[in-house]
């Protein structure tokens, strides 16, 4: 049924006349006269009829009416909620990241959006893996696979599947180290000084990090020996506060150094991580969108946490 009809018709219902309707509506009486018998013709019912020289709705129109009213009353609430998400003041926005980007970016990036649009829900996906996400998401920064020379974290900008890619930031690895250990206050060091140490492994998830320093270790003709498993960076730096061993991780992943450990870079060039952020097409009109995207960028270039020991 056409909702203009059927606001026609309640129009008749309520003022009780196809005139008092037509001033109502700011229509002519013949176009509400049209609207009613199209309405009619559209539901095989009797809505109206002629009483006099006027009408009445009948039973049936009358009940009409009554639905007519709960419907448009919805539409309504449904033309504001469209409002309100076009405008970034409802809904809920999904984004996706992986953890060290959660714990450095997005208290910020969230915090900011929810300053300009408290009534927004916001979801997060945390996942190392890009597989391991839901495939709706609104925003997704994630690690690209690899890092092959110098101009390519161009090569994966674009789009695909539904999202537009951009770079956001390539970063180098820090070795962690505990106190004591012979190469701490070198200001950088060789991936192949480190391959006679004990290793704390710190990706569980065995994920696309993980895979850049393997795949560089085994270029140089040897593979870390890892003596424990930790889950995560966190935990791997207390292994290494412990004197249990050394860790590499990407800068980023350096966040709050407990005490008892150094991160000095490595400073092999090949030794780096790509980080992209894809954008859902369909929501690149959004402005919650829009300013999470903003924040994003501006969080991506603000410099990274020198390497430092920790008393």
């Amino acid at each position: 049924m056409d909702p203009t009809r059927l606001r026609v018709f309640r129009a008749v219902v309520q003022s009780g006349s196809i005139n008092g309707a037509a001033t109502r509506l700011g229509y002519t009486p013949s176009a509400i006269s049209q609207h009613v018998s199209a309405l009619q013709r559209e539901t095989g019912l009797v809505l109206v009829e002629r009483r006099g020289r006027g009408i009445q709705p009948t039973a049936a129109g009358i009940a009409v009416a009554e639905r007519a009213t709960r419907v448009l009353d919805q539409l309504t609430d449904l033309e504001h909620l469209a409002d309100d998400l076009r405008a970034g003041r409802s809904g809920v926005l999904r984004i996706g990241a992986f953890m060290s980007a959660n714990r450095v970016w997005m208290p910020r990036v969230v915090a900011g959006v929810v300053d300009d649009f408290p009534d927004l829900r916001i979801e997060l996906s945390l996942a190392e893996l890009r597989g391991d996400r839901p495939v709706e998401l609104d925003l997704d920064v994630f690690i690209a696979e690899a890092v092959r020379g110098d101009r390519d974290p161009a090569v994966a900008d674009g789009s695909a599947d539904g999202y537009d890619v951009e770079h956001l930031r390539t970063e180098d690895y820090l070795a962690v180290l505990p106190a004591g250990h012979p190469l701490v206050g070198r200001e950088r060091v060789e991936l192949n000084e480190l391959r006679d140490a004990d290793w704390i492994d710190n990706d569980i998830a065995r994920g696309p990090c993980r895979e850049i320093l393997i795949t560089a270790c085994r270029a140089r003709g040897f593979a870390p020996r890892f003596r424990v498993q930790a889950s995560d960076y966190p935990s791997s730096f207390d292994y290494v506060a412990a004197g249990v061993g050394v860790t590499v991780v990407p800068r980023l992943g350096a966040h709050l150094l407990p005490a008892g450990v150094t991160a000095v870079p490595i400073a092999d060039a090949e030794v780096r991580r790509r980080i992209m952020l894809r954008v859902a097409r369909s929501a690149r009109t959004n402005p919650a969108v829009r300013r999470a995207t903003e924040l994003l960028r501006a969080a991506a270039v603000l410099p990274a946490a020198a390497p430092h020991a920790l008393a």
